[in-house]
């Protein structure tokens, strides 16, 4: 079982960080069908891991839905803030006012995202217990620890 976690941990963050548009909200049709293909996939992952009965997994789903659709906000503000940063930087030293507005985006991200963390754990502490919901988080963060190891790859240290 974990080995299988494993093996689509690194699909799914392969896959979306191996065509940057996913993350920039680009709406082709083989880029459509790879969006939904990586969703399956870490749908599967999360059922696989979770354990629900039937009567929970009728509850947990529409909720989990939801939070990946609010999530998928924050990502395509991340892949943004990605491309502002790199324009910025590739034209030489940032100026003051772009970088604090770059670092408050990222401020307001992280408030966001952690948000959104607490109001859906809230939810769904209603419809699966507390251990379970822990659980989920903890799969989530898991998969966004690999995500962000990802993009921190990609933002240069040096001119």
């Amino acid at each position: 079982m974990r080995a299988l976690f494993q093996k689509l941990l690194v699909v799914l963050v392969i896959m979306m960080f191996a065509t940057p548009g996913l993350v920039l909200g680009a709406a082709t049709t083989d880029m459509e069908i790879l969006a939904e293909k990586i969703k399956a996939d870490k749908k599967l992952l999360v059922g696989i891991n979770m354990s629900l009965t039937n009567e929970e997994a009728r509850d947990f789903w529409p909720l989990y839905d939801a939070y990946q659709k609010e999530i998928q906000s924050v990502n395509r503000e991340i892949g943004r803030l990605i491309v502002e940063f790199s324009e910025a930087y590739a034209k030489g030293p940032i100026p003051n006012d772009t970088a604090k507005k770059i670092r408050n985006d990222v401020y307001a991200l992280e408030e966001k995202e952690l948000r959104l963390k607490r109001t859906y754990a809230d939810k769904m502490e209603k419809v699966i217990p507390a251990w379970k919901v822990m659980r989920y988080m903890q799969i989530e963060s898991k998969i966004r620890a690999l995500v962000r190891f990802e993009l921190a790859q990609r933002i240069p240290l040096t001119y």
